[in-house]
């Protein structure tokens, strides 16, 4: 098995990966339109986000119904 086929390990509690830079990143050398194309950037990776916590939201109820004991 390739490394690339290889499931990758979770990262630590409290890491939130390549968020957790930016957080913590200096904007003080970015231009207003940098900036701008920045906000864009990060507002459409927070709208995938959102759309991906649906679907999971979705199958964790779907799941939940189909194992629910029936009364």
């Amino acid at each position: 098995m390739d490394d690339e086929d290889r499931p990758k390990p979770r990262m630590p509690e409290g890491s939130f990966g390549a968020a957790s830079l930016l957080a913590g990143e200096s904007l003080e050398s970015y231009s207003l339109g940098e900036l701008d194309a920045r906000v864009a950037l990060l507002e459409a990776e927070l709208a995938r986000i959102a759309a991906h916590r649906a679907r999971a939201a979705d199958y964790m109820r779907a799941a939940e119904d189909m194992f629910r004991r029936k009364s």
